[in-house]
């Protein structure tokens, strides 16, 4: 659909331009908002009664782009980035970034009328040329000096150099149910109890007495008696011989 713009709209033209746009976005964006008219004859009338109002706006648009193409050039933006030792850094410059800082000097510029060079993201310390279109062919040149400020980290080997710290150690005993506190437990530096003291060895050839047990008594030895001495007759001999 062909239409006729009525103010201008970046970047799809100016005031007065002639325009080949979809209907849908004609109908439901550029008619609603005022910013294009339907082309029609009774529309090209209107528009070239304007032309000469339409003209003087476009050479004034000129002389502005013009003084501050020489404004932005002669400006000195810097940008401080984290950057590695190699002066990479941590993240990159982006046409938003260089906005962000025209603007803290008093420069409105949209973000999409920025170019940095080659197209891509800067991603290292260095001097650049950033592009920033004005107004037609007018653009402004400007040096962007990106700085690069080194983030320090702890070395291992200072890490590793560094005592451990000491654990404090909480005591173990801990009340039971019943209200009392079970036996110490013992620490791994108390020194461990000495076994019971075990026989020495037994000389070979030496008999030793192994007392039994309470259970079982040994048994009485007889209680040894004169002997009785018989005669080869087998009469026990009196006392008196007679």
């Amino acid at each position: 659909m062909k239409v006729i713009l009525n103010k201008d709209l970046a970047p799809l033209g100016e005031e007065g331009d002639v325009k080949d746009v979809a209907t849908g976005y004609a109908r439901n964006y550029l008619f609603p908002r005022g910013i294009a008219l339907p082309f029609n004859e009774r529309t090209v009338k209107l528009f070239e009664s304007r032309r000469e109002e339409i003209e003087s706006r476009k050479a004034q648009k000129r002389t502005d782009a013009a003084g501050l193409k020489d404004k932005l050039e002669s400006l000195d933006v810097s940008i401080t980035m984290p950057a590695g030792a190699n002066g990479k850094l941590y993240g990159a410059v982006t046409s938003q970034t260089v906005a962000d800082e025209l603007a803290k000097q008093g420069y409105q510029i949209e973000r999409k009328r920025i170019e940095l060079a080659a197209g891509a993201n800067i991603k290292n310390v260095g001097k650049y040329k950033v592009v920033v279109k004005l107004y037609e062919s007018a653009a402004a040149e400007v040096t962007v000096n990106v700085l690069g400020q080194e983030i320090k980290t702890e070395s291992k080997s200072a890490s590793a150099a560094r005592p451990p710290k000491r654990r404090r150690e909480e005591p173990r005993e801990q009340l039971v149910e019943g209200g009392e506190a079970p036996a110490a437990v013992p620490s791994a530096d108390a020194p461990a109890e000495a076994p019971a003291e075990l026989p020495a060895e037994i000389p070979v050839g030496v008999s030793v007495e192994i007392p039994l047990e309470d259970s079982e008594e040994a048994p009485e030895e007889e209680e040894a008696g004169e002997p009785v001495e018989e005669d080869s007759a087998g009469i026990e001999p009196d006392g008196d011989s007679r």
